[in-house]
């Protein structure tokens, strides 16, 4: 999860790390949170692909441990 792998979703052929037991009992509202965080950033012509969910993640993480 350090790397925002948490929030890819699986595929036909591979089990993601977020449907792993372990995980399953995480809130969907964060995973939510994240992907609009990224399309509002992306929304920005100049902002697109610039911004990666680990970024958002680490800065997320950044301002709850400030609050």
């Amino acid at each position: 999860g350090c790397d925002a792998s948490i929030i890819i979703a699986s595929t036909p052929s591979n089990r993601a790390e977020k449907d792993n037991p372990d995980n399953l009992s995480l809130a969907g509202d964060g995973f939510d949170t994240v992907m609009k965080a990224k399309a509002a950033v992306d929304a920005d012509p100049k902002c697109r692909n610039m911004v990666s969910c680990a970024d958002i993640l680490a800065l997320a993480t950044r301002d709850a441990i400030a609050l």
